[in-house]
């Protein structure tokens, strides 16, 4: 089969597409899947670039969102049929979604909601067990708290303020002028355009000086030690960035602040209450573009490019 590999780590021109070794059932509870689209997260550049080295055992195919049908299924497995359509986020650490075929346990699958192709479905795994797990499970955002979502025009922030909407919160987000109206279509209440206005600023402006509820960081730098000046009292952060350099947290102690620091989530039991949103049409998939297998060294610069002529916004696509 064909697939996506890395055999040295670097930038995007590591990615090769080659011919590997198709896996076949070895357990009675595998399922081996015809993957027709995966997405690109900053979680597989990071993986690209060698920031998980110690994980890993090159040559390396990565990828963590899979949207596919079931081709074969082992013994013990009676739940699913050959030509199901599923989708799931493999496991970290071992055979990534570049790729034609992909073996996993049953109990990663999720049936893919009905209203969707294959191109979206591949836009939620991931990202959905990431959000369900800062919104729901860390920031227990309720109804009437307000949220600010720094860079919502993100694969993350996009799914972000769509479930913030659905659990009845004020959201709060930034994004340059031009991604305001689709970020309102989205269900942000107040967009502040982060390029001409300081946000926290903003935030103690529309808050009349009380600040946020919750703020969820997808952004990294500063947000950690920033953030607590736009929080409210006793106000809750989730992070899912990495901290490279030390962060002064003086302001937060001030505010009885509650840290949470969450790794990209990969579960089934988060992605399920998701996909029951997605059918009843309370959230989308956001689409920023689509690259076919062939072009993922495209896609990657895509997502890491700094000076884009369009501005990203939602979740960059794999087709195979």
């Amino acid at each position: 089969m064909k697939a996506i590999t890395i055999k040295n780590y670097g930038g995007p021109e590591v990615l090769e597409v080659a011919e590997v070794v198709m896996p076949g059932i070895t357990a009675p509870t595998q399922v081996l899947v015809r993957v027709r689209a995966s997405s690109v997260n900053p979680l597989d550049c990071q993986v690209r670039r060698g920031d998980y080295a110690s994980q890993f055992e090159l040559p390396i195919v990565t990828g963590h969102d899979v949207s596919g049908e079931v081709i074969a299924v082992g013994a013990a497995v009676k739940k699913w049929l050959p030509g199901d359509k599923v989708y799931y986020s493999p496991r970290f650490g071992g055979p990534g979604s570049y790729a034609e075929y992909h073996l996993t346990d049953e109990a990663t699958l999720s049936r893919i909601p009905h209203n969707l192709s294959y191109e979206e479905a591949a836009a939620i795994p991931l990202t959905g067990g990431t959000v369900w797990e800062m919104l729901v499970t860390r920031a227990q955002l309720k109804k009437g708290d307000s949220v600010l979502i720094p860079g919502g025009a993100g694969g993350v922030g996009t799914l972000a303020i769509q479930l913030a909407k659905s659990l009845g919160a004020f959201v709060y987000t930034t994004g340059q002028d031009v991604l305001h109206a689709p970020l309102q279509q989205l269900g942000a209440d107040v967009i502040i355009d982060h390029h001409h206005k300081d946000y926290i600023q903003e935030i103690l402006a529309y808050t009349k000086g009380k600040g946020v509820d919750v703020i969820i960081d997808t952004i990294g730098g500063n947000t950690l030690s920033e953030a607590p000046l736009a929080l409210a009292e006793y106000g809750r952060v989730v992070t899912l960035v990495d901290i490279p350099q030390p962060q002064n947290l003086i302001r937060a102690w001030e505010k009885n602040a509650t840290y949470h620091f969450v790794f990209t989530r990969q579960s089934r039991d988060e992605l399920q209450p998701i996909s029951r949103l997605i059918e009843s049409g309370a959230i989308k998939p956001v689409i920023d573009s689509i690259y076919p297998f062939h072009q993922v060294r495209q896609a990657h610069e895509r997502i890491e490019d700094t000076k884009r002529a369009r501005p990203l916004f939602g979740k960059i696509i794999l087709s195979m």
